[in-house]
């Protein structure tokens, strides 16, 4: 390019409509366009188009390998992934629109040249003017920070329209960037809950928001709630693609508790056979009890029976028991086996299983 480059204000509020269009003609030609972010500015160029795509990398002297982020004007575009996890829409409505960039299993339709071994990265900025005009677009745009690779990312457009003026198309200016830092990055799937950038979120902060804190309540912690907690440790691990031991990096804790147990006591030699058989260790278990300043910790707090919820329900202050419910998503009780057989474990074991594997869906 031999003209210079243009420029145009972008307060951070909704942008007007002439400006969309005139950004959106420059952005199908295959244009580059600096947009402002609440962190850093950004380049930006269209995900589905290699000329754009190319340009942007050349621009930025960025290996070629190197992927780009998907940025989105509102978390409805996450629709576009083959799915996207419980844990992933946690962090979405806590932290978005905001310095949080996910890398999630899947590639949208149109971003195939932009994702890495089939994980893309997502963000949706804070800057309205911005996420306003990402909105309106009906192509996917990526972005990646306004720097030459290895230089410090630019912060006001003064500085950018300096570095890159006549080489990209235009630069929005929003002034200068209210946060001055990179979006944490965070992959999140299978085997992976891992930051690839710091940034303003900590991994401390984030794993209690995508995952969960789950109680399972029985009678005397001994028979149905044990068996319920380790057969929630086993989905929730296959789920993550980790061991059992390995779900609490994830933000996920279980446990069993009983509203009349006793404290200390052991599974019953049952439970602990028929979940041995399923590769499943309740040698170690220990009852507890159901206190109140417990289970209003939990964010989901299953019972066996729907007097296990009335009693959990009476320890409670009013407005305090909405995340009691019944393990069955259907309202039935789950059959008490103390006493039985071996087959009348395995049998509630069985039952346990199904009710679980209905609600790992929005676990994770």
């Amino acid at each position: 390019m031999s003209h210079s480059t243009r420029r145009a204000s972008l307060p951070d509020q909704a942008p007007d409509r002439d400006l969309v269009d005139r950004v959106r003609a420059v952005l199908q030609e295959d244009g580059v366009v600096a947009f402002p972010t609440e962190t850093v500015y950004g380049l930006a160029a269209r995900g589905d188009r290699a000329p754009a795509l190319e340009r942007l990398r050349e621009l930025k002297g960025r290996p070629s390998q190197m992927p780009l982020t998907w940025h989105v004007g509102s978390s409805r575009a996450l629709q576009r992934f083959p799915r996207v996890s419980p844990m992933a829409l946690r962090l979405v409505a806590r932290y978005w629109p905001g310095p949080l960039t996910l890398v999630l299993p899947g590639v949208p339709a149109g971003l195939e040249s932009t994702a890495q071994n089939g994980w893309t990265g997502v963000r949706l900025p804070a800057h309205r003017g911005t996420a306003g005009i990402l909105a309106a677009l009906e192509f996917p745009i990526v972005m990646t920070s306004a720097n030459l690779h290895g230089a410090p990312p630019a912060t006001d457009a003064e500085a950018l329209a300096r570095a890159f003026d006549g080489r990209i198309d235009w630069v929005l200016d929003g002034g200068p960037s209210r946060l001055s830092e990179s979006s944490s990055v965070l992959r999140l799937g299978p085997g992976h809950f891992e930051l690839l950038r710091p940034g303003l979120f900590t991994l401390e902060q984030l794993r209690p928001v995508a995952g969960l804190r789950i109680a399972l309540v029985c009678t005397g912690n001994t028979c149905r709630s044990p068996m319920a907690e380790g057969l929630a440790r086993k989905l929730l691990a296959e789920r993550l693609s980790v061991r059992m031991d390995e779900i609490g990096p994830f933000g996920f804790e279980v446990v069993s508790m009983g509203v009349q147990a006793s404290v200390g006591q052991p599974a019953s030699r049952h439970a602990v056979t028929v979940m041995e058989e399923l590769g499943i260790d309740l040698s170690g278990h220990e009852s507890r009890a159901a206190a109140a300043e417990d289970v209003a910790g939990f964010d989901r707090v299953y019972c066996m029976t729907r007097g296990h919820r009335a009693a959990l329900i009476g320890l409670l202050p009013p407005g305090k028991d909405k995340r009691i419910e019944l393990l069955d998503p259907q309202g039935r009780d789950v059959p008490d086996p103390i006493g039985g057989t071996r087959e009348d474990y395995l049998r509630t074991a069985e039952a346990i299983r199904s009710y679980l594997e209905s609600r790992l869906e929005e676990w994770a």
